[in-house]
């Protein structure tokens, strides 16, 4: 598939205002949030802060991967009770980790071909709320049980009740994993390991990095535009202002002693050099960049491409290599026009990966079909504030973080072109270029 460029656009897509909750790991500062609780806070934040009415937002797209069984279509929730007019339609989209960059794409070709002039988009996950799931032999007694005509039959049913039923399937533990090549995402990153020739010392050394710049970031305010805070919906008597995962006393003797977690006997991949299961929500206003600017409203970037591909499912970390090379390809542009990149740290081995396979002329040639190089990846324009080793990957949320940072950066530091990548779970990859001036 080719990539979505500007030679398809009636229109240009401008990014006018966006904002994103606290991250914090599941299980801790957010659990008691729900995932419609964490799109509306940034919903909310996200109208205030542009000054638009809610009455011109022509549609709204959320990306969301554990779909709540109590909000299935949880954009058109999050909407309204974000006080969205009940006119406005509003459906989700669910493209595993790119959930959220798909909501972006869906935003940008409604703008760009004229159904729309002012698209809000963005993404969402509670990963602390995803539910356990019974085992099949406790699903039938529970529907015997429902369907039985008399208390004979009832008790009749209870008695083949075995204990060894109540084992739950952990939600979370299946969704992370790929159905085809039979690995969990985990997996898929020691592969990657090997396959590049990354060790657990290398590895680790980028989850400091990821931790120590994420740790400056904070501290230099450069997140204060980025995150606004979320109060508890549970009693509200609480409200979280952080990320909670990034470590300012992180280091490597303590990476060190991490045990590999997907790879017992032999892996390298462990809890610290991987990012962590975590809870958080974005939201983004894309708008006709004419009406923008006639308005008078502050245009962060434009977005003037993007490309999703698709790749081997048990080396899914590709992802970022293989939709840049395809979005580059399609607009003529080269690894060197772009002045920051927003690459999510997944896994330190699957970015070291990326980074090597960038500046490998024998991948390029196997599996790009290019006779050269794409060209060096620098660490001094990579996730320059850190990632989601420190930060945390909301599944449904984190593609358009990575469009959000680097907006920002560009903007801090009046760069002209960004790359926004990521890879994807069961083999795909997304790629949004970012422009400025």
């Amino acid at each position: 598939m080719k990539s979505w460029t500007a030679k398809e656009q009636k229109h240009k897509v401008a990014l006018i205002a966006g904002v994103r909750t606290p991250f914090a790991k599941a299980g801790t500062d957010l659990k008691e949030c729900s995932a419609v609780h964490l799109g509306v806070t940034a919903v909310r934040e996200v109208m205030a802060r542009s000054g638009l009415s809610p009455a011109v937002i022509d549609e709204v797209v959320f990306g969301n991967a554990g779909t709540p069984v109590d909000a299935a279509n949880i954009s058109r929730v999050i909407a309204l009770r974000a006080g969205l007019p009940q006119g406005t339609p509003a459906y989700t989209v669910h493209r595993n980790c790119a959930s959220a960059m798909e909501a972006v794409a869906q935003g940008c070709i409604k703008i760009a071909c004229g159904m729309a002039e002012t698209m809000l988009v963005g993404g969402t996950e509670s990963m602390s709320n995803m539910p356990l799931i019974y085992s099949e032999e406790m699903k039938e007694l529970f529907a015997t049980l429902n369907y039985a005509k008399n208390p004979i039959d009832k008790v009749k049913k209870a008695s083949e009740f075995r204990p060894q039923w109540l084992k739950p399937v952990v939600a979370i533990m299946e969704g992370l994993s790929d159905p085809i090549s039979g690995l969990n995402m985990g997996q898929t990153a020691e592969l990657l390991a090997r396959d590049f020739k990354i060790s657990r010392t290398e590895q680790d050394a980028f989850a400091l990095r990821s931790h120590r710049l994420t740790v400056e970031a904070k501290k230099a305010g450069r997140f204060d535009e980025e995150v606004f805070p979320v109060i508890d919906e549970s009693d509200f008597s609480s409200c979280v202002k952080d990320d909670v995962g990034p470590r300012d006393g992180q280091s490597t003797e303590a990476l060190g002693r991490l045990k590999p977690f997907f790879d017992r006997e032999n892996g390298t991949v462990t809890p610290g050099n991987a990012c962590p299961i975590t809870d958080g929500a974005v939201a983004l206003i894309l708008m006709n960049e004419a009406k923008a600017r006639a308005e008078g409203h502050k245009v962060f970037c434009t977005i003037p491409a993007f490309a999703f591909t698709g790749c081997e499912p048990k080396r899914m970390g590709m992802g970022p290599v293989v939709s840049s090379a395809r979005v580059m390809e399609d607009t003529g542009l080269a690894l060197t026009d772009f002045q920051v990149v927003e690459l999510n740290e997944a896994f330190a081995a699957q970015v070291i990966a990326n980074i090597r396979a960038f500046g490998s002329k024998s991948y390029c040639s196997e599996h790009l079909g290019k006779g050269q190089e794409l060209g060096e990846l620098n660490e001094s324009i990579l996730n320059v504030n850190g990632g989601a080793i420190a930060l945390g990957h909301p599944v449904g949320a984190t593609g358009a973080r990575l469009i959000l940072t680097a907006a920002l950066e560009m903007n801090r530091k009046n760069y002209n072109r960004g790359l926004a990548t990521l890879c994807i779970g069961g083999g795909q990859g997304a790629a949004f270029v970012l422009e400025r001036n």
